[in-house]
């Protein structure tokens, strides 16, 4: 995972009205907390930090006033209708330093013949990985699945230095079949009563 440099400005003032002038100006109003530091509320660009959440758990390097601090978001709100960036809550870490967070659940392969779907029980894995070391997703090969079976998060390989932090007996991925309608009796029932 690459680290992505942005360059973010203190904030002095709150509230509605600050939000709503720092999100005119293009900047996304911001809070940084963790390690028993005390939080800072900071801004960022907009453009370049919406583009920086395309990828999954995304390791941030933010410049603040000449300091560097290394942290991943949080919390992440959007507006309902445009979907722009409202607010984003910033996790202050360290190298080396251990963090548990959501990686996407990707199934790979095609299912055993026949009329069966593929469920998604989960489509995200709460794992624990170093911070700069945190993967974007994870793949799962489905292959030959049939119906009833299903992977457990045990079952599914994590990358180096990941461990699972979930219930390891969790049903991450399950095969159904699919049920067959029976159209053709109900209409004869219907024809007969009129």
């Amino acid at each position: 995972m690459a680290e992505i440099k942005l360059t973010a400005e203190v904030r002095k003032d709150f509230g509605k009205g600050a939000a709503r002038q720092t999100r005119r100006a293009n900047r996304v109003p911001a809070v940084i907390y963790g390690h028993g530091a005390e939080t800072v509320h900071i801004s960022l660009p907009g453009h370049e930090l919406m583009m920086a959440l395309k990828t999954n758990n995304a390791l941030l390097t933010l410049d603040i006033e000449g300091r560097t601090e290394l942290v991943i978001p949080k919390a992440i709100q959007r507006d309902a209708i445009r979907r722009t960036l409202t607010h984003v809550d910033l996790l202050a870490v360290k190298k080396g330093e251990k963090v548990t967070v959501e990686v996407t659940v990707i199934a790979e392969g095609d299912l055993a013949p026949g009329a069966n779907l593929l469920e998604y029980v989960l489509n995200t894995l709460t794992v624990e990985a170093e911070a700069t070391h945190i993967p974007e997703s994870v793949t799962v090969s489905i292959a030959g699945l049939d119906a009833g079976q299903s992977i457990l998060a045990k079952d599914i390989t994590l990358p180096e230095g990941t461990t699972l932090a979930i219930d390891e007996d969790a049903v991450v991925l399950q095969v159904v079949s699919t049920q067959a309608e029976e159209p053709a009796a109900d209409a004869d029932a219907e024809t007969t009563e009129a």
